[in-house]
């Protein structure tokens, strides 16, 4: 099933539309649209954001258009622009058309020209402190501006002048002409233009005038043809403005907006602020970084389109807002990876084992599967020689009650392979196990014989055929469930969310591992190559997500 046939959950914004096309509401269309602004990569609360938009539309044989909201070039470049796209695609979804806000800068300007004909906008001089000051309270109304009572002429005339760049930045603004004495706040005259001599990344140096977001958004959606703008819970109190600047333009088509409570996921962030703040002060390497909830660092730390709309649909949309644990978002992707990743072995922290009895020299190869409970993902070579590695931990000389791993004069059983016992442990100077000397059974390869019980069974590797590989276990980055409540952010971080474990080997088979492929490491967790550090002489690999849920304890 394809991104765009996924059904999405019933919720009460897929009962709004079905009750519209009841109606023949909007001729029976559905037009949606995800509206990112490109100061940043996208994040987990987006993909929410994307799911439920094009998957609506789809559902419904609608469209839904990507639309960037580029009003604000300062903090706005090509570059985001890009990841957005490439976010948007390998989700898996398809817009219907591609626009920019900048695409309707001229006849925003209209608009604007047009509601200052009607009365309904004019020029303002008062500075960012007095119109702060001006606003008035949630308990005391606004305070009207002596620039209000301007006469349509000269606001025509300033906001021309705006325009032809002959004041200086902030020296005037245009602000709608709504009621100061609203209660909603957002309805006491907000501005819709500034002036900003910023170079914008599609549009050069044309403008000096730039408009607001919530002046834009509205009429972008109008001039777009869509019937459902939907949007998150912090945008209902600015619904009215939204719907004011259509009615008072009288444009052909009214969208609907509609809200959603935003994703809270617990031991993360979301604010675009505050990523940025955690890539320039280098907390992370970068926006794709495997412990950022970007989609990007999502991606690149093994998660599949697939686990993340798992994810959005499990967790729903309604009005209130909730917190949701990390450990559903993981829950997705190790669903999602112990259906589909091939199994194989990796030694993180090895530890010699010298098979006594097995010839000098001599080397076995035989086929294991590629996934125990699917025979049709085929099977993988492995070799088998005198020298082996094996994880540090899964020897110990005095063991507690329960292990079940190799001890000095015990059995193990290595996966796919045979039973070896231990019968003599080598240290060094310090007194610390740097070898075992075992020997093996030739009767148990792949089999127990009767009679014969063996508990424990490990990973391992050929030290003669195994390659070279650096595994980064990435944990989460925050080890405060909602670092937002900390006076820093920054305190939450959790000094453990990266090891990087450079000598670890691992089989054959992964030299031709591809990005795109993730791998169920035996008995340590889901990793998948990293595509920007590996190298074909030096693999690196990341770790998506343990085989279980370490937090939960």
């Amino acid at each position: 099933m394809s991104a765009s046939d996924s059904p999405v959950s019933s919720n009460f914004i897929r009962h709004i539309i079905a009750a519209d096309l009841a109606a023949n509401k909007n001729n029976g269309k559905v037009a949606t649209r995800f509206p990112p602004e490109p100061n940043g990569y996208l994040h987990i609360g987006h993909a929410k954001s994307i799911c439920l938009n094009f998957t609506l539309a789809a559902e419904n044989n609608g469209t839904c258009n990507l639309r960037f909201d580029d009003t604000n070039p300062e903090k706005e470049s090509v570059e985001y622009m890009e990841a957005i796209e490439r976010d948007v695609q390998w989700l898996g979804f398809k817009w219907a058309g591609k626009y920019h806000a900048s695409d309707y800068f001229e006849q925003l300007y209209a608009y604007a020209v047009q509601l200052i004909k009607q009365g309904d906008a004019y020029v303002d001089s008062s500075t960012p402190e007095q119109m702060r000051a001006d606003r008035g309270t949630l308990t005391e109304p606004g305070k009207e501006s002596p620039d209000r009572s301007r006469s349509i002429e000269e606001n025509l005339d300033l906001f021309t002048r705006m325009r032809a760049g002959e004041f200086a930045d902030g020296q005037y603004v245009l602000r709608a002409k709504i009621d100061m004495a609203s209660p909603n706040i957002n309805m006491r005259d907000p501005t819709i233009y500034r002036i900003r001599r910023v170079h914008h990344q599609r549009t050069g140096d044309a403008w000096c005038l730039y408009p607001m977001y919530d002046y834009t958004h509205c009429i972008s959606d109008a001039l777009e043809g869509i019937t459902h703008s939907i949007c998150t819970l912090e945008f209902e109190d600015h619904r009215p403005l939204y719907d004011w600047v259509l009615d008072k333009l009288q444009t052909p088509c009214h969208p609907q907006q509609i809200e959603f409570a935003r994703l809270q996921l617990e031991y993360t962030i979301v604010s675009k602020r505050k990523l940025l703040q955690l890539v320039t002060e280098k907390h992370v390497h970068g926006w794709d970084d495997p412990r950022m909830p970007t989609i990007s660092g999502l991606r690149r730390a093994g998660f599949t389109p697939e686990a993340i709309r798992d994810f959005c649909e499990r967790i729903g949309v309604t009005k209130n807002d909730s917190w949701i644990e990390m450990g559903v978002l993981e829950n997705c992707i190790r669903e999602d990876l112990n259906e589909r990743a091939p199994r194989a072995m990796a030694v993180l922290r090895p530890l010699k084992v010298v098979i006594s009895n097995w010839e000098d020299g001599k080397t076995e190869t035989y086929q294991i599967a590629n996934h125990p409970q699917k025979p049709e993902m085929g099977s993988r070579e492995v070799s088998f020689s005198k020298t082996l590695l094996i994880e540090q931990d899964d020897f110990m000389e005095n063991p507690p009650k329960d292990f079940k791993r190799l001890v000095p004069g015990g059995e193990v059983r290595l996966r796919g392979s045979y039973v070896i016992k231990c019968e003599e442990a080598i240290k060094d100077a310090a007194g610390n196990v740097i070898e075992l000397r075992c020997s093996y059974d030739p009767a148990t390869l792949g089999k127990n014989p009767e009679g014969r019980k063996v508990k424990g069974v490990i990973h391992w590797v050929s030290a003669q055929h195994a390659i070279p590989a650096e595994l980064r276990l990435y944990d989460r980055l925050f080890s405060h469930p909602n670092p937002d409540t900390l006076d820093n952010f920054l305190d939450g971080i959790n000094p453990n969310s990266l090891e990087i474990l450079s000598d670890c080997r691992v089989e054959v088979s992964l030299a031709t591992a591809t990005p795109d492929t993730r791998y169920q490491f035996e008995r340590t967790g889901y990793f998948c190559l990293d595509y920007a550090d590996s190298t074909p002489e030096k693999l690196v690999f990341n770790r998506t997500v343990t085989l279980r849920d370490s937090w939960a304890k």
